[in-house]
């Protein structure tokens, strides 16, 4: 089939059929506002896919497919109940936007650092325990970043102050998360458009 865009959105789904693997040309899938409970592995032969648009389902998982979708530049997956993410997800090199807030995250797979084209990316509102994983420090194209309201600690790493294209750094909302690394990284942070967190450097 030819279909190139197609919107699923607001209904009652609570599946996509395998079948949606035919539509090998469609390059914008939007299904927001369903009850999607998992993606069917034919959805990393929708190779072409260039938006896809998952937002308040009832997403536990991603299938390790995912990471076939190399055109993918917009990915919407905020307001589900995801807990993990795929290695695979560092596969999509193409992305831009990676919106994940509202989720039950607990961690980032190290494969993050691999998004290099990232533009947004969007963590708000999860379960991230630990510290800040160093790989965000490799998303030279980053402009956006949003870990607040989430349970991340320790030190701020000084890698994020290798984002040299960030504007927006919101760290707000996690007790444990107190003081950066070197003053070097701090100054970068408070001397950004916007930024919210931590403003000490860690003692020692």
């Amino acid at each position: 089939m030819n279909l190139v865009d197609l919107n699923l959105d607001n209904n009652l789904l609570t599946s996509l059929p395998a079948q949606i693997g035919s539509l090998v040309n469609l390059q914008t899938l939007y299904s927001g506002s369903n009850q999607l409970t998992f993606l069917p592995a034919q959805i990393g032969i929708l190779v072409s896919l260039e938006y896809l648009n998952l937002y308040s389902n009832q997403l536990t998982s991603l299938p390790a497919q995912i990471g076939s979708l190399v055109n993918l530049e917009f990915f919407d997956l905020h307001g589900n109940q995801l807990t993990s993410l795929p290695a695979q997800i560092g596969s999509l090199v193409s992305l831009r936007s990676l919106a994940l807030g509202n989720n039950q995250l607990t961690s980032l797979p190290v494969e993050i650092g691999n998004l290099v084209n990232l533009q947004d990316l969007e963590l708000a509102f999860n379960n991230l325990a630990g510290s800040i994983p160093v790989e965000i420090g490799r998303l030279e194209n980053l402009e956006r970043l949003d870990l607040s309201n989430n349970t991340l600690s320790g030190p701020i790493p000084a890698a994020l102050r290798n984002l040299s294209l960030l504007w927006y750094l919101d760290l707000s909302e996690n007790t444990g998360l107190l003081c950066w690394e070197s003053y070097d990284a701090l100054y970068w942070a408070i001397a950004l458009m916007f930024y919210l967190g931590p403003a000490e450097v860690c003692p020692g």
